[in-house]
Order: structure tokens, then C-alpha cells, then sequence
């Protein structure tokens, strides 16, 4: 499911450019690999759901602890692929400064959750993996409007110097 879903900018690219070059690829990677402790998160506070319904999440089959600890490293493969962003044609300082902020508390939130006792009274415990589940929600919806706001900066700053030489 994580490949079908990080299409849709491959194919978007493809259409309009008639090409793939690396920056769709690297659109690609960044929602493959948050797919996995989105998805996660969500399983681990519907684990029952999934074990009732013959589901084979990983928290299923792995238990909470491993998929907690999956988590964090997906999370943490995150960062190298949105400097890879930052530094490409579609990234620029819009992005590089929110993927820091929002990698940099995905990551936080990933290493508490890791570190949470699958013990902790039930509640509790939900409330936590609910809160890394929405964060993650606004983590790609940010990274992408940052994308975005790169390319309104770029124009205006290509606009900006091509007008002197019209005057």
C-alpha cells in the first residue's frame, strides 16, 4: 500500500513534465517511508480491531514493542530523505526550516513512544499513539505546502530579478 499511495506526485510530475526526473522520486521516498509509522500508529491503538478481524499488522503478528521501535526508524529515515529535498530542485529554505521543525518533533514523539510500556493503563496509552497518528497527518501536509511555498518563493524571486532588466 506505502508505493500505491506515494504515486499519485510521480505521476502528477509525469504528466506535466513528460518526464521523472529525481524530484518526484524523492516525493516518492518521503511518503513511502512515512507510511509505515503512520499506519503503525494507528494500529497500535486498533490492535484489537485488526487480531479480531485476522488482520496481519505488525502489531498483530510483532506485538506493540516492535512496532514501536519501527516507528522510530522509519521515522528516523525521514530526515536524510528531506535534506535530500531541501537541497534538490523542489526544496529550498521554506522547506528545510519546516522539515527540521517537523522531523525534529516526529522524531521526539517516535522515541517516546518507544520507550512506552506496553503496560501503561489503556487509556493512556491510546492517547499518546492518537497524538503521534494526527501529528503525522499535519507532518505531510506541512512538508508538502512548504514544497509548495518553495516554488511561490522561487517565482517571485525569479520575477523579482528579471524586472530590472524590463525597465
Amino acid at each position: 500500500g506505502g508505493a500505491s499511495g506515494a504515486l499519485p506526485p510521480v505521476i502528477g510530475w509525469a504528466a506535466v513534465t513528460n518526464e521523472i526526473s529525481v524530484e518526484p522520486v524523492l516525493m516518492f521516498v518521503l511518503i513511502f517511508l512515512w507510511t509505515p509509522p503512520h499506519f503503525w500508529a494507528l494500529s497500535l491503538f486498533n490492535n484489537d480491531d485488526y487480531a479480531k478481524a485476522g488482520v496481519p499488522m505488525l502489531t498483530v503478528t510483532h506485538g506493540d514493542r516492535h512496532v514501536r521501535w519501527q516507528i522510530l526508524a522509519y521515522s528516523m529515515l525521514l530526515m536524510p530523505v528531506c535534506v535530500l529535498v531541501a537541497i534538490s530542485g523542489i526544496g529550498g529554505p521554506v522547506f528545510a526550516c519546516s522539515a527540521f521543525i517537523m522531523n525534529m518533533i516526529l522524531v521526539v514523539g517516535a522515541w517516546r513512544l518507544a520507550g512506552r510500556c506496553a503496560d501503561l493503563a489503556t487509556l493512556d496509552r491510546w492517547k499518546s499513539e492518537r497524538a503521534f497518528f494526527r501529528f503525522s497527518i499535519l507532518y505531510l501536509f506541512v512538508l508538502f505546502s512548504a514544497i509548495a511555498a518553495d516554488a511561490l518563493v522561487k517565482r517571485f524571486l525569479e520575477g523579482a530579478m528579471i524586472w530590472p532588466t524590463y525597465i
